[in-house]
């Protein structure tokens, strides 16, 4: 079975984290939103993220790569810290809008990096691919949501 590369697994492991920062941080929108259809998208969003997790631990743990933090658990941390702190300063709508269009196209560069590896084994391309194109939908969607709240 084909192993990942130490880069790779690196990539992949602060990939997981950045989702689940975004799962945390769309938990925490909706529950500073009292715009009903806000609230629901960002459950949604986060319930997404969620099963982005565990679908790609799933996957990358078949080749012997685990959820550690194998050199990246201080840029984990000061991004968790960053989006943390930035939720809780948020006190209105489209600041929220704002903040997750900035993860959004964040975690895409995180996706396009990890996806240019050539030793990336096909399963998890097609669940990393699947999640991107999840992702630029949802970056499209909210660009209009926060043009609507304009």
């Amino acid at each position: 079975m084909e192993k990942f590369t130490s880069p790779l697994r690196i990539k992949l492991n602060n990939l997981l984290e950045r989702i689940h920062d975004g799962e945390k941080g769309f938990k925490k929108a909706s529950e500073h939103t009292d715009h009903l259809f806000l609230k629901r998208y960002f459950e949604k969003k986060s319930k997404e993220r969620y099963d982005f997790v565990n679908e790609l631990k799933i996957d990358i743990s078949m080749y012997g790569v685990h959820d550690d933090d194998s050199g990246s658990f201080e840029g984990a941390a000061h991004r968790t810290w960053m989006d943390i702190k930035a939720l809780f300063s948020m006190d209105n709508d489209e600041a929220m809008l704002e903040a997750a269009i900035t993860g959004e196209k964040t975690a895409l560069e995180d996706y396009n990096d990890i996806l240019n590896d050539h030793h990336l084994p096909l399963s998890t391309r097609s669940i990393l691919l699947k999640q991107k194109e999840a992702i630029e939908d949802d970056l499209r969607t909210i660009k209009k949501l926060e043009d609507l709240k304009s």
